[in-house]
């Protein structure tokens, strides 16, 4: 653990160990006060007055732990609360939004969820049942919310929430984050889709233990997130991410970003249902039904091949020891994932090198999105809870 620099002011000193503590026991869960000081590498007489100030503020709670071990008096759980400190985190997807209130610790409270559809998919109407669905989930868990987290299938600007373009939804130039902040008169934290993904895969999900990590999303289009060193790649701005419009095909089709044969042309959503007889906008229950019930693993001999072509370059230039396969790739068969990993492994300078780089699916399956913009809505909120 870092810790504060000398010369920082003790309430300072405080602060940041309050914080530390919490993230910790937001992201690991119930711990030992013993185990908290030798992880945090805070004495026992620090760590006992940050748990007895979060307890008495109910931020915390401590319990006799369900299973015990040993002769003697147990040691006591300290645990988060999950309704001590509640956001809300809202996945808009391209036909579909989800919206969850989350708690303290990462406890999804209450769920919501609607299609969009081409009238529907204005911002204005998403922000308004964004509203109106998070005032009647609040009233029907009596909690308050401290944040807002969102994530947009497009490019966006962090430091405002400014949408510059989500070309699915036919977004251009939406002021997501103040527009939301205005009518919910909450602190509104606004992330690109993939980016939440990678975020939520390297808190919760398949690369906990990993430093470095690719996060690669299959909506309609193609994305990318990217954890360096444990910390998000955000570039210039909050712009980055679009791997899914590097150029590996120029005799391909024509992608809407303008260019010919990008990446998401041939392993998107519509290059799936191509490959497996389905009309390019076939419902997703039908391409993962499709999927699941695939008797002839050849039929995706070509779209594999595009895959790999992809996942070898962003390994060579990313170097990550883990890649995770989201959303509409967590149905590929495994002896698909499979045999990409060893085609990457094969074409790879770099995946040679580190010994091959490990290519998994999501364990976190559709949520991967939902549980990236909690996190976002909560990096803020531990701060002052």
């Amino acid at each position: 653990m870092t810790g504060p620099t000398s010369g920082t002011r003790p309430d300072e000193i405080r602060r940041h160990n309050r914080t530390a503590l919490l993230r910790r026991l937001h992201v690991a869960g119930p711990s030992t006060r013993a185990s908290l000081a030798a992880e945090l590498g805070l004495n026992r007489s620090t760590i006992k007055a940050l748990v007895d100030g979060l307890a008495q503020a109910g931020v915390v709670a401590e319990r006799v732990p369900a299973q015990r071990s040993g002769a003697g008096r147990p040691s006591l759980l300290v645990l988060p609360q999950p309704h001590a400190g509640v956001v809300i985190a809202i996945d808009v997807r391209v036909e579909q939004v989800a919206m969850g209130f989350v708690g303290l610790g990462g406890e999804i409270l209450g769920r919501d969820s609607w299609n969009l559809h081409h009238r529907t998919r204005d911002p204005g109407e998403v922000i308004t049942h964004i509203v109106e669905s998070a005032r009647l989930m609040a009233d029907d868990l009596d909690v308050t919310a401290v944040g807002v987290g969102v994530s947009v299938p497009g490019v966006v600007r962090r430091s405002d929430g400014h949408v510059h373009e989500a070309p699915n939804l036919h977004w251009t130039g939406v002021a997501l984050g103040k527009r939301l902040e205005a009518v919910l008169k909450l602190p509104v934290q606004v992330g690109n889709d993939a980016e939440l993904g990678a975020l939520a895969e390297h808190v919760r999900g398949a690369a906990r233990a990993s430093s470095d990590m690719v996060y690669i999303s299959a909506d309609v289009g193609v994305g990318g997130g990217v954890i360096l060193s444990g910390q998000p790649l955000r570039g210039t701005g909050g712009y980055v991410g679009e791997l899914g419009h590097m150029v590996v095909n120029p005799r391909g089709r024509r992608c809407y970003c303008g260019c010919d044969g990008c990446w998401e042309t041939e392993v998107g959503e519509p290059a799936l249902c191509r490959a497996l007889g389905l009309p390019d906008d076939a419902p997703r229950g039908a391409v993962v039904a499709a999927l699941r019930a695939l008797d002839d693993p050849s039929l995706l001999d070509e779209f594999a091949d595009w895959l790999a072509l992809g996942l070898a370059n962003i390994v060579n230039v990313l170097g990550p020891e883990l890649v995770v396969l989201g959303d509409l790739y967590t149905a590929l068969p495994p002896s698909l994932v499979d045999s990409v990993g060893a085609v990457v492994q094969q074409r790879s300078l770099v995946s040679r090198a580190v010994g091959g780089t490990q290519i998994v699916t999501s364990p976190l399956g559709r949520d991967a999105k939902l549980i990236g913009a909690a996190e976002l809505a909560f990096e803020p909120v531990l701060d002052i809870l």
